[in-house]
């Protein structure tokens, strides 16, 4: 099963063009938290920094996202911009 086919049909642009065996040799070696906040702040980025979206791509509460946020923030972490324009 494709990644992209879970996805909503918008969203599902915003992945890579990159099949599994080319995506597994980037992963190995990472810690599965590594590999969330990579994917966490990966996704932000391609939503242009808007949590509401990003949270809905990545199948988290906006909440969630905002507490992983908090915790990359505080470990110094670079977390692309907010761009919500007042929602989320």
């Amino acid at each position: 099963m494709s990644y992209a086919s879970t996805l909503p049909a918008p969203e599902a642009m915003l992945l890579p063009s990159l099949a599994p065996n080319e995506i597994v040799p980037l992963l190995i070696g990472a810690t599965v938290d590594e590999v969330e906040r990579e994917l966490v702040l990966q996704t932000l980025a391609r939503c242009d920094g808007n949590r509401t979206r990003a949270a809905r791509v990545l199948g988290l509460s906006v909440r969630t996202l905002r507490n992983k946020i908090r915790e990359y923030s505080a470990e110094g972490i670079d977390v692309p911009p907010h761009s919500d324009n007042g929602a989320g």
